[in-house]
């Protein structure tokens, strides 16, 4: 799992997928969904998923693939590997978002959040999967949030498969605790080799990226810029970040702008309407509509 590309831009999301086992084409197959990086307040969110036909279930089981939180970073490692190795009946795909991508979703004028980015990112995997050619029958899920709402919304999406969404799910089910190790050494590796583009002006280290750890707390504190903020690493829009930017970010005062005076107390509705002849000038002029009005597919209104 080579992830070196993410860390030579980070900035952007970052999507890696296995070749697909020719017994995974033809048999069905269950596939488990997991994410590592919820909570953190550097780096990475990284969705996994691992997929085998239904009769290597057993054999997943015995690789001794478990949920990665009980794992040691040695043994997620080992346990990847195993999961590489048995190529011929087990794939495997991880979704990295990065923190810059995270924070601007959530902060952006119609908010994306962290539920919604989880579902969204989710949902493309499996579509992935199928779309490469898995015969994907069932798959399973570690929640987000509550599993009955989440479970009827996959089912909605895929409507022919066996969909299961349970807590702990990475500990109840072999595909789920195999994606989970994807998904968790793909983050361990993101944060470990993690390339800064603000240059020698940051360095570490920076700890396991939650909240709570001191390492995590120190880093925050030394790499804020009162001006420039944080580097790339840091979800800005977390309560952690943002109540720093609060404390020790230097204070911008906008200056309201006085509107100006109307010429016409009682102007003609005509006034907010783009006559056609216009429209067909900045069409003919390659005249370029504001990406705001392009995103939500607004178009002008023509008065004749």
């Amino acid at each position: 799992m080579d992830i070196s590309e993410f860390n030579e831009k980070n900035t952007q999301n970052l999507k890696l997928y296995s070749d697909v086992p020719e017994i995974c084409r033809s048999s069905p197959c269950v596939l488990g969904i997991d994410e590592a990086g919820r909570g953190p307040v550097l780096g990475p969110m990284v969705y996994g998923i691992a997929y085998c036909p239904v009769e290597k279930n057993k054999d997943l089981k015995e690789l001794g693939v478990d949920d990665s939180k009980k794992l040691t970073e040695e043994q997620r490692e080992e346990l990847l590997q195993k999961v590489l190795d048995n190529k011929d009946y087990l794939g495997w795909a991880v979704h990295i978002l990065s923190s810059t991508w995270i924070s601007r979703g959530m902060y952006r004028r119609g908010k994306y959040n962290l539920n919604t980015m989880s579902h969204d990112t989710a949902i493309g995997l499996v579509k992935g999967a199928i779309a490469a050619g898995v015969n994907v029958s069932e798959v399973y899920v570690d929640t987000v949030g509550p599993p009955e709402k989440y479970q009827a919304m996959l089912q909605g999406v895929f409507p022919n498969l066996k969909i299961v969404v349970a807590k702990k799910a990475d500990s109840l089910y072999p595909c789920v605790s195999a994606a989970s190790i994807c998904a968790k050494v793909a983050r361990d590796r993101a944060l470990r080799d993690w390339t800064f583009p603000e240059g020698d002006s940051v360095s570490g280290p920076w700890g396991s990226g939650y909240p709570g750890d001191p390492v995590t707390k120190k880093f925050l504190q030394e790499q804020f810029d009162p001006v420039f903020g944080f580097p790339g690493i840091v979800r800005f829009s977390w309560k952690t970040a943002e109540k720093i930017i609060e404390e020790k970010g230097v204070k911008i005062s906008w200056e309201e702008v006085e509107p100006e005076e109307e010429e016409n107390a009682n102007p003609s509705v005509a006034q907010y309407f783009v006559s056609h002849k216009t429209v067909k000038a900045e069409k003919k002029g390659g005249g370029r509509m504001h990406p705001y009005f392009r995103e939500r597919c607004l178009n002008r209104v023509e008065a004749f």
